[in-house]
């Protein structure tokens, strides 16, 4: 079965204005096979899947499903032709039940038949093996039961090809691990699924097959296990990968005993954030560390007040401060680049230019605007500075790959000359390149004196950019780690409340 060809794209061709998206492109899928789809952002990968799905409309080339050439204008056509999709953020409705979002849109809801529904919901999901009940509202459920609820009505619209992409970003351990059951699963059933993913190891978990884009162009296609994850990143970054000696941390540094650039102590908020002492110190990268829940992210939303502070004494440059909003945060140089970047960090429908000068523009006020030579001269200085890929200024930020709006974010920031700048999560759902690139400037950002808190859940990231680690757990600081304390066994152990 696995031999058998589902899917074939051959000689797809996208182009935008000033942007040849993607050159002459094949890609093939095979019926029961998990075929990761790789490469950096920008590479191609986005705009292959939306050809594909129709939310674009390729300018060249053909799509073959079971021998039978297709021409796919609307995701509709999609739908027709058996392709189905699971996008990272999901799509369904949180206050409807199971059956309700499993069935949504396959009738008229007036004459629906709910015990019939509910039935044939519990089938399925019985089938599958998700664990969720038919009546359960879905947001009740963990973000992997709803990711699967989402695949199960995908396969249940007679599904051939289907599409995950970046399902895990969201998931921690024990919810990737179920979520791969159902792959494979699925993958047994003979359905063919294209696994798109930032995560290396995860691919050479599940998948059988990978296919590499770079620059809109096709890289090639490899058989799993012919394709050694160094290699893999070689490729993919179009040049033999680096071992990125200038990010080694000096851990012969003595102990900095200046005057903090901020300290807080018994800082708390009303995002269940239990009280804790904090300090960092100029040209210092430190981070905070922990499981998925352990308050990390809480925690540095109370230092920029982005959640409602409850309590907590602050001090910059040794004077007391109020920092109670986060605009009060930024007029004491202290900068927030933030978890969730779709919800929090970019505004979708404005142009780069007005997303990169945002918080300057907050900070000098709304009735001040600046012109717009100056507007243009701050996005295209940091545009070039940090090599962000897009058209022009004016193209809107929605456009643009994940690791494009990154940086854009970055050089919101970086406009406002902080002194203390906060990252939280800075590589998340990028790829290898960008992170590299983002990494060499956290480090150079210290070495030319600003104060840096980066956070990653990739605790080899942390241990590669930080020079001292805040361990949390259960939203409480248990322990902090510095020069050659800094190996992932300790931190693990120190999360673990020192259990070998």
């Amino acid at each position: 079965m696995q031999n058998e060809v589902v899917l074939s794209m051959r000689g797809i061709d996208k182009v935008f204005p000033g942007v040849k998206a993607l050159q002459n492109v094949d890609f093939t899928l095979r019926k029961g096979e998990i075929h990761a789809l790789m490469g950096e952002n920008g590479a191609g990968k986005s705009t292959l899947i939306k050809v594909l799905t129709g939310v674009y409309t390729k300018d060249a080339g053909t799509i073959t499903i079971e021998d039978t050439e297709v021409a796919i204008r609307s995701p509709q056509d999609a739908q027709k032709a058996g392709i189905s999709t699971v996008y990272q953020e999901i799509t369904l409705c949180p206050n409807l039940t199971v059956a309700e979002n499993m069935f949504i849109g396959r009738g008229n809801y007036v004459t629906v038949n709910w015990k019939d529904m509910e039935r044939k919901a519990t089938e399925i999901l019985d089938n599958l093996g998700i664990p969720a009940r038919a009546k359960q509202q879905l947001g009740s459920c963990s973000l992997a039961v709803q990711q699967m609820v989402a695949i199960a009505r995908a396969v249940d619209m007679e599904c051939k090809v289907l599409i995950l992409d970046e399902p895990t970003s969201s998931l921690d351990d024990k919810e990737v691990a179920m979520l791969f059951g159902l792959m494979r699963d699925l993958k047994q059933r003979g359905v063919g699924i294209i696994f798109v993913t930032h995560f290396l190891e995860q691919v050479y978990e599940v998948s059988d097959r990978i296919t590499v884009l770079r620059n809109g162009e096709l890289v090639g296609e490899y058989e799993i296990e012919n394709l050694p994850q160094v290699e893999l990143v070689a490729k993919m970054m179009g040049k033999e990968l680096e071992e990125l000696s200038d990010l080694v941390r000096d851990d012969s540094e003595k102990e900095d005993t200046s005057e903090p650039v901020y300290q807080a102590q018994a800082l708390s908020s009303a995002a269940c954030t239990n009280p804790f002492d904090f300090a960092i110190r100029k040209g210092e990268v430190n981070g905070f560390t922990g499981l998925l829940g352990s308050g990390r992210s809480e925690s540095v939303r109370a230092i920029f007040a982005a959640d409602r502070v409850t309590g907590g004494n602050v001090t910059v440059d040794g004077k007391n401060v109020k920092i109670q909003k986060p605009i009060q945060a930024m007029k004491q140089g202290i900068g927030y680049l933030p978890e969730d970047r779709k919800d929090d960090g970019i505004i979708a429908d404005l142009s780069v230019r007005d997303n990169i000068i945002l918080a300057l523009q907050v900070m000098k006020g709304f009735f001040r605007p600046f012109s717009q030579a100056e507007a243009e001269a701050f996005a295209d200085e940091y545009i070039k500075a940090l090599e962000i890929k897009t058209a022009s200024s004016e193209t809107p930020i929605k456009s643009l790959s994940g690791g494009n709006q990154q940086k854009v974010i970055l050089a919101r920031w970086l406009l406002t000359h902080p002194k203390y700048l906060i990252l939280d999560e800075p590589t998340r759902g990028i790829d290898v390149g960008t992170k590299t690139e983002i990494q060499r400037l956290v480090r150079k950002l210290a070495e030319e004196g600003m104060s840096v808190t980066f956070i990653s859940s990739e605790i080899e990231e942390m241990l590669r950019t930080c020079s001292r680690l805040i361990v949390m757990r259960d939203r409480h600081i248990v322990g902090e780690l510095r020069g050659q304390e800094l190996t992932q066994s300790n931190v693990m152990r120190t999360i673990a409340g020192g259990v070998d």
